[in-house]
């Protein structure tokens, strides 16, 4: 797929690595759809953005409200050739703590936003992709999901998070092998540790302790490192129903 023409729609776009998306592609001539449920970050960000970067509130743990969203971005863009899967949420907690159990409710809510909310915009940024008309390699539309290093080395505290971005690099291959019928790609990014709002809440030695752990180079990633790496999927044909580790080969330990 070429960069030229770009119309993508950019989920969790109002901070951290999607913003980083939502910013690269404008950078690149394109234009955007930003999903997300955070209003108010939007309007910060609305003097600094082109016309070509469009805010519709979406939660994406509701089905009915992302299909909808999915196809207001197809009519205001012509057409969705890329869609970027960033909406996410953290929540560290002890299955088994020393005063109370970790609730299900709240692993059940990291599932619901991490894992289902993927898989709903999956579903309906794929119906409307399978309506484009093919490029010359055949190629309709490229989906791009954020996972996590989490997925294979989940630390103590992180089970809800480790199985929701867990379910996220296993339903990679399946979904790319059914999609490609239509032409669609389907690619996963597992992000380590990146300066994103998150990392902000960690004190400076939790902070310290994790940048020592990252072999080369020994700093937190740069959200637009994984920008340019999802348009780089982009922009590639033979890249598909695959997951890229971007972690400055750093491997977790327990704790």
């Amino acid at each position: 797929m070429q960069l030229d023409g770009l119309r993508a729609v950019v989920t969790g776009g109002v901070s951290g690595l999607g913003l980083a998306v939502t910013r690269r592609i404008l950078k690149s001539g394109g234009q955007v759809v930003v999903m997300d449920v955070n209003e108010a970050g939007w309007k910060a960000l609305a003097e600094e953005l082109s016309e070509n970067a469009h805010f519709l509130p979406t939660d994406v743990t509701d089905p009915a409200a992302v299909d909808a969203s999915i196809r207001s971005a197809t009519d205001a863009l012509g057409h969705i050739s890329l869609t970027v899967n960033c909406a996410g949420v953290m929540d560290g907690a002890r299955v088994v703590g020393r005063y109370r159990l970790y609730s299900t409710e709240a692993f059940r809510r990291v599932i619901e936003v991490n894992l289902v909310g993927t898989f709903n915009v999956c579903r309906a940024a794929a119906c409307s992709m399978q309506l484009n008309g093919a490029d010359d390699n055949g190629e309709r539309g490229v989906i791009v999901n954020t996972t996590s290093i989490a997925a294979w080395e989940g630390q103590v505290g992180q089970t809800a998070y480790a199985a929701s971005k867990g379910g996220v690099v296993s339903m990679t291959l399946p979904m790319a092998r059914e999609f490609a019928r239509f032409g669609i790609r389907v690619m996963a990014i597992a992000p380590g540790v990146f300066h994103t709002p998150a990392m902000d809440s960690l004190s400076e030695p939790a902070r310290e302790h994790l940048i020592q752990s990252i072999p080369f180079p020994s700093r937190l990633g740069d959200p637009d490192e994984f920008a340019s790496l999802a348009l780089a999927i982009y922009e590639n044909p033979m890249l598909n129903g695959e997951v890229i580790r971007l972690d400055g080969g750093l491997r977790m330990p327990a704790m």
